[in-house]
């Protein structure tokens, strides 16, 4: 749904404007919030009444080496920066979200994960070194040796310990601008489970599609994408696929301008609109299934956020209207029953998910981490004023059942989790040691958003 605040917007170009923004918001009385591309789907770079800080100024690539394939940004710098720039030397970045839009400095804050996750990690495990500048404008340079404690407590600590200012990654070595692609048509929730772990080993992509219309025997129908790099040799012309041009999305679907291609969209997003849609997806995946492999852009692939322009506007632009994802990460142990038990909760109450998004994941050393041995769901969730109320009480109810699982659930796209669920989805240890930096390096508490103030308050807030 449509979330936001009025807020005073600063927008450095240097470490010192950083630093300066910090003694802005402490002279003003305010709280500073941290704002990459305003990409997640809830309140993470919201900071309602206080000032925000919006990095995105700052995108310098300060180094590049091929050799080695190790890049050096500014925070500022977009996913979409990175891939274009180093891609004619035949790289592509390691880990990137279902959009090309975020910042670096934001995908470090929420740690994000790709359809990779199981192979290389995610965004922080590739992390090499960054420069993160603290509220009281010292600048500390962290890596797995120096200040390893601030290090894995700022990668996936939602900006509430410091801005980042520099980031030094490793990329991917890719011998083609394209994958190979092929689709898993499945029946239900266990083969797509049991497929997934089938594939792992010879994939370098995995993600399910779910059609959360379906139920009894269908219930977690969908498709598989598995997708893998070309080896040397295979691609016959990659200096034609490794171009920028190559990777560029269509501007157009079936003819229609992208850009208005959401109100369309909008005419179908109601229960009977998208239940025809999914069924028609489900049956163009089992003939998907049947083609064999393709290849795709990596663009193409990775980006399916990107395709539509605005596609969020199809739930809805007025206040009120629009839409939540509610994003589990369950362990490998209880995952099938629990997710089982999430689709037939939503039937039970009649609120299903209009888009259902399977994936598996590696844990991380990470303090705040999502992330574990185990699988994501992702439910996408329409929001009207009327039916607001039902939803939420629902998602409380689905929180449970996930906790009880042993459960996670990730900041960048979570709006209805509370402070009792971050108590009892975090190890009391990450907890505490968390909570001790964020005393040590903020004791104003300067940093907040509607987000920290959401989840760490009232109990276990610093200030």
């Amino acid at each position: 749904m449509v979330v936001g605040g009025r807020a005073r917007v600063l927008r450095p170009r240097s470490v010192e404007e950083i630093a300066d923004a910090f003694d802005v918001a402490r002279r003003d009385g305010v709280s500073l919030g941290l704002r990459g591309a305003g990409c997640s789907y809830g309140d993470a770079s919201v900071n309602e009444g206080g000032h925000t800080l919006d990095i995105s100024g700052m995108n310098r690539i300060l180094a590049w080496d091929p050799e080695t394939g190790i890049a050096d940004l500014e925070g500022g710098v977009t996913i979409e920066e990175l891939w274009k720039h180093i891609l004619a030397d035949g790289y592509w970045p390691k880990v990137v979200s279902g959009t090309m839009f975020p910042t670096v400095a934001g995908t470090s804050a929420m740690n994000i994960h790709g359809k990779n996750n199981f192979k290389v990690g995610t965004f922080g495990d590739n992390v090499l070194d960054f420069d993160l500048v603290l509220p009281s404008g010292e600048v500390r340079t962290c890596s797995r040796e120096s200040h390893a404690d601030l290090f894995h407590a700022a990668i996936g600590g939602f900006g509430m310990l410091g801005c980042f200012s520099r980031i030094r990654t490793r990329t991917t070595k890719v011998h083609s601008g394209e994958l190979e692609v092929r689709g898993i048509s499945v029946h239900d929730l266990g083969e797509m489970m049991e497929r997934m772990e089938a594939e792992r080993a010879d994939a370098d992509y995995l993600v399910g599609w779910i059609d959360c219309f379906g139920r009894d025997g269908n219930l977690g129908r969908g498709l598989i994408h598995q997708a893998r790099y070309l080896p040397p040799g295979a691609d016959p012309h990659p200096e034609q696929t490794l171009r920028v041009a190559h990777q560029v999305l269509p501007s157009s679907i079936l003819g229609f301008p992208k850009s208005e291609i959401w109100r369309f969209m909008r005419l179908l997003a109601n229960d009977f609109g998208w239940r025809a849609m999914c069924y028609a997806k489900h049956q163009m995946g089992r003939m998907e299934g049947m083609s064999g492999w393709h290849r795709m852009p990596h663009a193409a692939f990775n980006f399916l956020l990107d395709f539509v322009p605005n596609w969020k506007f199809a739930y809805g632009r007025r206040p009120g209207h629009g839409l939540i994802q509610y994003q589990s990460f369950l362990p490998k142990e209880t995952a099938g029953d629990v997710y089982r038990a999430l689709l037939e909760h939503c039937h039970a109450r009649g609120i299903v998910s209009y888009l259902g998004v399977f994936k598996r994941h590696r844990p991380d050393p990470f303090w705040m981490t999502h992330s574990n041995d185990g699988w994501s769901l992702a439910l996408d969730f329409k929001v009207t004023p009327g039916g607001r109320a039902a939803l939420w009480r629902m998602c409380d109810e689905l929180t449970e059942i996930v906790l009880e699982g042993g459960g996670k659930f990730y900041f960048a796209k979570d709006l209805v989790i509370g402070h009792e669920t971050m108590m009892r989805m975090f190890p009391t240890r990450n907890r505490a040691a968390f909570l001790a930096l964020k005393r040590e390096l903020d004791p104003e508490c300067l940093l907040q958003t509607n987000l920290w103030r959401r989840v760490f308050t009232p109990m276990e807030s610093p200030a």
